[in-house]
């Protein structure tokens, strides 16, 4: 894990969150209008997630669904567009990912970044092994290597690898591929890009991890109350 470099991302990220906010200020309106127009609804959902040292905080999101309280089924994979609860707005800002713009402001606040491991929610916690833990040592990201390569189409099991992918070797040229990967799912589709991970690289990735990194006992005892 480059800590120099994630250290100058997070300070990096701020200023273009703060632009970004401030470009995007015509668009936010223009969503927050839609949204609150066609059901007088909320504009803006927060929705607990794990973050960095596997604490909790409110990622936010341009609401995209009719209803809000519904059951969350951790077995299935990510919300599909022909859902019936999803609003007419929301499934065009879901498309074009823009349901995800008001994280810059989880950005400016320091709980996420632009690019890194996609924060899931708490229900997966119980879930990871131990290797797999070391995505909670940094922030979580708006984008990253999952979200590039499939997302909604991958499993829980192959978003978690490319997240510990991430955290082990982020770089400025892996952000930089990222950022327009990112642009391309938006133009294309997820389902293009797929890339399921091989028991191999399940494999590899794991003993890198075990020999190169050392968890950090604060994330641990997070995740892992009884943990020794």
């Amino acid at each position: 894990m480059n800590r120099a470099y994630i250290r100058f991302k997070y300070a990096a990220d701020f200023v273009v969150a703060l632009i970004a906010l401030v470009l995007c200020s015509p668009l936010f309106l223009a969503v927050s209008i839609a949204i609150k127009a066609e059901d007088g609804g909320k504009v803006i959902f927060a929705q607990r997630r794990t973050g960095i040292g596997g604490k909790k905080f409110n990622c936010y999101k341009f609401r995209s669904m009719k209803s809000t309280d519904v059951s969350y089924d951790k077995h299935k994979r990510v919300i599909k567009d022909t859902n019936p609860n999803l609003t007419k707005v929301g499934k065009v800002i879901r498309k074009f990912k823009i349901d995800e713009l008001p994280q810059l402001f989880n950005v400016l606040k320091g709980d996420m970044c632009i690019i890194g491991p996609r924060p899931l929610l708490p229900v997966f916690d119980t879930d990871y092994e131990d290797w797999e833990i070391v995505k909670f040592e940094m922030r979580p990201g708006m984008t990253g290597l999952g979200q590039v390569y499939g997302n909604g189409y991958l499993s829980i099991k192959d978003r978690k690898y490319y997240d510990v992918l991430y955290a082990m070797h982020a770089s400025p040229l892996m952000d930089l591929k990222i950022i327009f990967k990112t642009i391309a799912v938006i133009l294309v589709g997820e389902r293009r890009f797929l890339r399921p991970v091989s028991e191999m690289e399940y494999r590899r990735l794991k003993l890198e991890v075990f020999r190169r990194y050392t968890i950090q006992p604060e994330t641990l005892k997070e995740l892992r109350p009884t943990h020794e």
